[in-house]
């Protein structure tokens, strides 16, 4: 009986994928302080340029309030939220960035919808809903981005690569 071709040849062993942790999640961090910087712009192209109120009455000015920052910190923790995500897929799942494209892009129409379930202003509606957007766009193209990048993929007796 012979043995089957995939056992003898070692080229055909399968590669093997890891995840540099620290990689991911300093992309991460950085992530979320990207994430909330877009909020700020988008108070400030909001509440600056087009006179909307977001978040907080007019009357607390361009900058706004407490909430301005809460908008920030949200953005930045639905920025970590997302990479933690993204690594338990990329541990568990196979093609991690297919799920992962599906639910950030589910969660970022959800984050779009929901303004219109208010009494507000439809032009408050409309900003809230273009700034939560914009947040998700970005949190989902950096996560895959940064994922990418910390991803290596091991030979059994060939060197690293990324994927």
């Amino acid at each position: 009986m012979s043995v089957p071709p995939y056992l003898e040849d070692p080229g055909n062993i399968r590669p093997k994928p890891t995840v540099d942790a620290g990689r991911l999640w300093m992309g991460g961090i950085a992530t979320a302080a990207v994430a909330a910087l877009v909020a700020v712009v988008g108070v400030l192209i909001a509440r600056g340029l087009f006179d909307v109120p977001l978040l907080a009455p007019t009357g607390e000015g361009t900058l706004g309030d407490a909430s301005t920052a809460w908008l920030a910190g949200l953005a930045a923790g639905a920025a970590l939220l997302a990479m933690g995500l993204m690594h338990l897929l990329l541990l568990t799942t196979p093609r991690p960035g297919r799920f992962f494209t599906w639910i950030m892009a589910l969660a970022t129409l959800i984050a779009a919808i929901v303004p219109f379930l208010t009494d507000a202003e439809a032009t408050t509606k409309i900003a809230t809903a273009a700034l939560n957007v914009a947040i998700g766009m970005t949190i989902g193209s950096l996560v895959s981005s940064v994922a990418r990048s910390a991803v290596r993929v091991r030979r059994a007796n060939g060197p690293t690569a990324g994927l």
